[in-house]
């Protein structure tokens, strides 16, 4: 269940978005592991003259940039697979956007089960039950 926020440099573009969107999911699937019904994404966009690297706007810089966060249950991946997810989806995401400044992030953040969640459950309390359900 990751939870994703992406904001890309530029004005809004619904096709941009939906395609963002779904290479996302399709990584956050295939690498990560998570389950496609689970992976929601938010997308913002922030004008070039208001995103700033080294005390340059992006409009300075003639380019594009983007930053992306993704929230996954602790302990649920390995370093090996998350650093392949930022080297892919770093790889996807420059070619979805085109010109990326090398100062674009990705961050996985690990997030501990009992303070994490969605349906008004943590996680913690899936696993809990899982194993209960097992039994």
């Amino acid at each position: 269940m990751p939870h994703i926020n992406l904001q890309l440099s530029g004005t809004p573009d619904a096709d941009l978005s939906r395609r963002a969107a779904a290479a996302i999911a399709d990584l956050t699937v295939e690498v990560l592991g998570k389950p496609r019904e689970l992976v929601a994404v938010a997308i913002h966009y922030v004008d070039r003259p208001h995103w700033f690297i080294d005390g340059r706007s992006l409009a300075e810089w003639g380019r594009n940039a983007f930053h992306l966060d993704i929230s996954i249950t602790d302990e649920t991946n390995t370093k090996a697979e998350k650093a392949r997810y930022l080297q892919r989806m770093h790889a996807e995401l420059s070619a979805l956007i085109g010109d990326v400044h090398e100062t674009s992030y990705i961050h996985v953040i690990d997030a501990r089960a009992a303070a994490y969640g969605y349906g008004g459950l943590t996680q913690e309390q899936r696993y809990q039950a899982a194993r209960i359900a097992a039994a």
